[in-house]
């Protein structure tokens, strides 16, 4: 059985990359946290470490086993805080997972408002993660409701979901580009202009998936540059480089340097959704998840 100590141990010596320096940031001595690394390499029958004079470093086997154990290490911190609420009495407690998408979009800000209007005592831990780790975290029970971007696979035996809010896709084009002094902007004049694409890092596919739905709806994008993120995006488009599809809550207000059309053959959009374990353990949730609910654009 894996020991969490050793882990957080090896997890520090792992990012560190230098025993002494993993063992002042733990506060033990460097014999004590060297025999613990070796134990864990043993009962694992794994080389985690290659070892010189100069450092060490993770070997390939370690890099995997690094990613595993951080993921395993941070549902155990979330399952202590989980015991130790419920220790406290504090059965109101609350662990949500969301997307960058709840949070600018409105949706979770009005739920949490709600929430402490209603009910001002409740913790909240909030947990900004990938979907997939967020439909684990149900399964789990370290999360309590997700907000995510696309819903769990139909027919899942242990999580449910609902449409929250479809965020259409806006054409983002610098204010000295000339389709900037068109009122309504056709597919073809998109077609082989410089293209800002703005991606998912938790999706690989996206791009692919990006490209197809210009091809489809008449215009091919060049390519020019990616951006992790929306306002990314828009400070590109802002700079003159190229043109962007952003969606609507990321450009509401003025944004400098940038001219916003709505694009009504250009179908694409975001789209989120709230997601929870078929079984309610506790009242607050079901409560919560009804919040969450009720900030839902009308279907």
């Amino acid at each position: 059985m894996l020991d969490l100590r050793q882990l957080r141990y090896f997890e520090a010596v792992a990012e560190t990359e230098h025993v002494g320096r993993a063992a002042e940031r733990l506060r033990i001595s460097q014999s004590p946290l060297s025999r613990q690394i070796a134990q864990l390499e043993k009962s694992l029958g794994l080389t985690l470490f290659e070892r010189s004079q100069q450092r060490i470093r993770l070997t390939a086997d370690g890099r995997v086993f690094l990613t595993e154990t951080r993921a395993l290490l941070r549902h155990a911190d979330r399952l202590a805080n989980l015991g130790r609420r419920l220790g406290r009495g504090e059965e109101g407690g609350l662990c949500i997972g969301y997307m960058a998408d709840a949070m600018h979009t409105g949706i979770l800000p009005a739920a949490l408002r709600a929430l402490r209007e209603e009910s001002p005592d409740i913790h909240v831990a909030l947990y900004d993660q990938p979907s997939d780790a967020q439909f684990e975290g149900l399964r789990q029970r370290s999360l309590d409701i997700a907000l995510v971007r696309t819903p769990p696979p139909a027919g899942d035996p242990d999580l449910d979901a609902a449409p929250l809010l479809r965020d259409p896709l806006l054409l983002a084009v610098p204010e000295s580009h000339p389709l900037a002094d068109r009122s309504e902007v056709p597919a073809e004049a998109l077609d082989g202009q410089p293209w800002i694409a703005v991606g998912d890092p938790q999706d690989p596919g996206w791009r692919d998936r990006f490209v197809a739905s210009c091809v489809a709806s008449g215009f091919t994008p060049d390519i020019r540059l990616d951006a992790s993120d929306p306002l990314t995006a828009l400070g590109l488009v802002a700079s003159g480089l190229g043109l962007a599809l952003v969606q609507r809550s990321m450009v509401r207000g003025a944004t400098e340097g940038t001219v916003v059309r709505e694009l009504p053959w250009y179908e694409e959009s975001v789209r989120l959704w709230a997601a929870w374990h078929r079984v309610d353990l506790r009242p607050v949730v079901a409560s919560f998840r009804a919040t969450v609910l009720a900030e839902a654009e009308p279907a």
